[in-house]
């Protein structure tokens, strides 16, 4: 149904499968009819079409495909308003893909890259090309005006986030420094060694405390390094999401570190059946942490994608 309405509409079943990012259904078209690479829709090509709609992997396939008869046709052409590819790729996509991006720091960063990865695919002049809009603008042009409100939003999430994040780092920073300093059972009198230097338990909490007490602080100084960042629309690509993701790291393994410290010194304070009946307490309390970092596990994930994968991700029609 569905189908018969976009043909309606003028557009061919390539432009139909590159619209909603079949690449199986791409290629197979132009390896049955080569001519379908010149199908437009109000002069809006294939690859506009990928463009335009953030599909990533039919946009790729053609950069790297033999298939096309003419591959500088194909992506020099522009639509009825002028547009080039790269015109395309600064406009701001709509809201029905932008609400499944789970932040806007996120949603920033996919946008900044998929600017990117286009103008590193097309000549340097298409940079300076300009639309026939009122007023006409270049492709740099069409990126600051329609990210201005995303970029403002993207910096209050990241600075709130930051702003937790240093919070809670500070504490256990606090809490480390002083675990650290503070031996489990006191020192001998006569040597000043620690009187369960030889438990296991002991070596434990005081690796435990030194791990909590470096990621702290690394992770306070990460996230106290993107308060003064400049900001600047570049910094979503590199700096600002990696380092967020090292400073969140950080504070994991932190967290992490601390309630293994504060486990194996109780476990030295407790004699006879209390220690096992710890041991139940520790396990639950481990579990609960786990659930927690499970729970927000596909952000980590997601921030860890967009951080280091060079092309964005592919948008799933189904899911919109």
């Amino acid at each position: 149904m569905s189908f018969l309405i976009f043909v309606a509409w003028g557009m061919t079943p390539i432009l139909v499968a590159s619209r909603n990012g079949i690449v199986e259904m791409v290629e197979k078209i132009l390896q049955l009819f080569p001519m379908a690479i010149y199908d437009t829709d109000n002069n809006s090509n294939i690859v506009l079409k990928a463009v335009e709609n953030r599909q990533s992997h039919i946009y790729d396939f053609l950069l790297n495909s033999s298939l096309l008869l003419d591959r500088e046709v194909s992506f020099h052409a522009v639509d009825h308003d002028w547009n080039n590819a790269l015109h395309l790729a600064g406009k701001l996509i709509g809201d029905r893909h932008l609400q499944h991006i789970p932040t806007s720091m996120l949603q920033m960063q996919w946008e900044v890259k998929w600017y990117q990865y286009v103008q590193n695919s097309l000549p340097p002049h298409f940079v300076v090309q300009k639309n026939r809009d009122e007023p006409s603008c270049t492709p740099d042009e069409i990126f600051q005006i329609q990210h201005q409100k995303l970029e403002y939003e993207s910096k209050q999430w990241l600075n709130s986030t930051s702003n937790s994040c240093s919070f809670i780092a500070a504490l256990i920073a606090t809490v480390a420094f002083a675990s650290s300093a503070s031996v489990p059972g006191g020192v001998k009198q006569d040597t000043g060694e620690p009187v369960f230097e030889n438990h296991q338990a002991f070596s434990i909490f005081a690796m435990a405390s030194l791990v909590a007490l470096c990621c702290s602080v690394i992770s306070l100084l990460i996230f106290l390094s993107i308060f003064i960042s400049k900001d600047q629309d570049k910094d979503f690509t590199t700096n600002l999401p990696r380092n967020f993701l090292f400073g969140l790291t950080s504070l994991f393994i932190s967290m992490a570190a601390m309630l293994t410290c504060f486990c194996s010194g109780n476990f030295l304070m407790l004699k006879g059946q209390l220690k096992y009946a710890a041991i139940l307490v520790y396990a639950l309390t481990g579990l609960l942490m786990a659930y927690f970092v499970l729970k927000h596990f596909p952000l980590f994930i997601d921030l860890l994608k967009a951080t280091f994968l060079k092309v964005p991700e592919r948008i799933y029609k189904e899911y919109l």
